[in-house]
């Protein structure tokens, strides 16, 4: 009986020693050996990480109106491997969101997809009254654009509220910033999460931009080449407004256009900012700097006497070509406000080759350099490609092609008396900081400026005048070319013109591109001079210069 009491103590106590040693074993395994493990498996279950993104930054025009500003968009998706009406999800999709339903067979397995992104208030109405608990709605953050004429320049984010193009394209990283990322503790008693923080990566807050751009000046400036465009059923047309004085563009704009707040729908040829990536031979404007080359190199004078041959057509060096006005032997400031070919191939010939080295100094065949894509530097034919007839074209603007731009930035040189001052489209602490550059003599640009004052007063741009107010100005007709040869009825109408009043001055420079009354009888005086007096006149009311 003792022996057998013995035993079971011996048992017992042996067991409890097995248990301890096995419950030691296991606590040892645990804290010291598998401890890392655990602590992360601890971690999973407590800890979160989160990624923050800071809001995508405004943008603002030159007055701080938002022209690029934030929305909450909502978004459809389901969870393709948890859903509970899987044959009405599939109906209603089929009927609705054909896209979608196509895209399923391939999502079958998966934990998400989005049916579609950027709903409309009646695809929102559609899911609501489905009843479907399947399909959940997401808030996302997005974009809105309240005007829509400045949208050229802004551009637009894509589904994923990332620039395109534009300005959201190329100021990204500033408008977006960078996320911050954290691990969040929850509380174990209470459930809740920042129970501890712990930031593990610190972002960058996002930077808002300010354009030059007026964007209700871009409205009213597209408002009336909208206007002038559908008059003559015109297939393109564009307009730059700019301020000579610091160079800062006020207004870009370009038709055809396009709606930013309809992402769907979006005609990527009509994104294109036309100003800057579309380039022309614009014919008779480019005959300004020519004057100019010429006066500044002494070839002629202002007063000097050419003569024009008093007819319309002519040769020069074998080389046929025509002029719109007979003129006889006139001052060569006549040639210039009547537009005169033929007198302005003759000057032309005189100056050889540097026709080509002011061109350059213009500004023209290199890039203004402004922060937008896509821009089109243009051509200029260099002097070791010219045939005999080059100097004849390049005198009345052919050979040589350009962007809008680059015209309204050649005429600030003119309206600031010689100075050279580069386009701005961001408004930055540096701008009062830039020395404009003297790149052609006073008394050369004041010879210029009377003469195209006399253009809008009694030459060729007389519709362009704006009583009360000095306008210098000159129009352009140029052919278009087509499968590399010289359309006589498919044309561009242009007109570059600054007007002035006291202090006050801007240019403004305009294409109108291809209309089916194209031809013989139709000029740049009667398409593009008016559309600038009617340009003048909103942008005199809006700055308050009219009294």
């Amino acid at each position: 009986m003792n022996r057998a009491y013995k035993l079971r103590t011996f048992l017992i106590f042996s067991f409890f020693i097995f248990l301890y040693f096995t419950i030691f074993f296991n606590l040892y395994l645990i804290q010291i050996i598998n401890s890392t493990y655990f602590s992360d498996l601890a971690k999973k279950q407590y800890n979160i990480s989160v990624t923050i993104n800071p809001p995508r930054a405004t943008i603002f025009d030159s007055k701080n109106n938002p022209v690029a500003l934030n929305k909450e968009s909502l978004s459809a998706f389901i969870l393709p491997n948890k859903l509970q009406e899987s044959e009405k999800v599939k109906k209603f999709l089929k009927k609705y969101f054909p896209q979608a339903h196509d895209r399923l067979n391939n999502y079958k397995n998966k934990f998400f997809m989005h049916i579609k992104r950027r709903l409309t208030e009646e695809q929102i109405n559609l899911i609501k009254e489905s009843n479907l608990e399947d399909i959940k709605i997401l808030k996302e953050p997005s974009r809105f654009y309240p005007n829509e004429s400045v949208a050229i320049v802004t551009g637009v984010t894509n589904i994923d509220n990332k620039g395109m193009f534009g300005i959201e394209y190329e100021f990204n990283d500033q408008l977006s910033g960078s996320p911050t990322s954290m691990v969040l503790e929850k509380d174990a008693r209470s459930g809740h999460f920042y129970f501890k923080k712990e930031i593990t990566k610190t972002g960058i807050d996002s930077k808002s931009i300010n354009l030059t751009i007026d964007s209700e000046l871009q409205f009213l400036a597209q408002e009336e080449l909208q206007e002038t465009m559908a008059e003559f059923e015109a297939k393109e047309g564009a307009v730059v407004i700019l301020n000579p004085d610091n160079g800062h563009i006020l207004t870009m704009t370009s038709l055809p256009g396009f709606d930013p707040n309809n992402y769907e729908n979006l005609n990527l040829e009509n994104t294109k900012n036309k100003a800057i990536s579309n380039t022309y031979e614009f014919g008779s404007v480019m005959k300004v700097f020519v004057a100019i080359a010429a006066l500044q190199e002494g070839v002629v004078k202002i007063d000097e006497l050419i003569d024009c041959e008093n007819t319309k057509e002519t040769q020069i060096d074998g080389f046929s070509f025509s002029t719109t006005i007979a003129q006889g032997i006139v001052p060569f400031a006549e040639v210039v406000e009547k537009s005169n070919n033929i007198g302005m191939a003759k000057v032309s010939k005189k100056l050889g080759t540097k026709i080509y080295d002011h061109y350059l100094n213009f500004g023209f065949g290199k890039k203004t350099n402004i922060p937008l894509n896509g821009e089109n530097k243009g051509y200029v034919n260099p002097p070791d490609k010219w045939s005999r007839r080059s100097f004849i074209s390049l005198s009345f603007g052919y050979e040589i092609t350009a962007n809008l731009l680059q015209l309204a930035t050649a005429f600030s040189i003119i309206a600031n008396d010689g100075y050279q001052v580069r386009p701005k489209l961001i408004i930055s602490e540096n701008d009062q900081k830039e020395n404009p550059k003297q790149i052609y003599s006073p008394e050369v640009i004041q010879q210029i400026k009377q003469i195209l004052q006399n253009t809008v007063n009694q030459g060729t741009a007389k519709r362009a005048a704006v009583k009360g107010y000095k306008v210098m100005g000159k129009t352009g007709t140029g052919n278009l070319a087509i499968d590399g040869s010289y359309s006589k009825t498919k044309n561009i109408y242009s007109f570059l013109g600054i007007i002035e009043k006291d202090d006050y001055k801007r240019i403004i420079a305009i294409y109108i591109k291809e209309t089916p009354r194209g031809g013989k009888d139709l000029f740049g005086s009667a398409v593009a001079a008016p559309l600038f007096e009617k340009i003048a006149e909103k942008l005199l009311i809006h700055d308050k210069i009219i009294k």
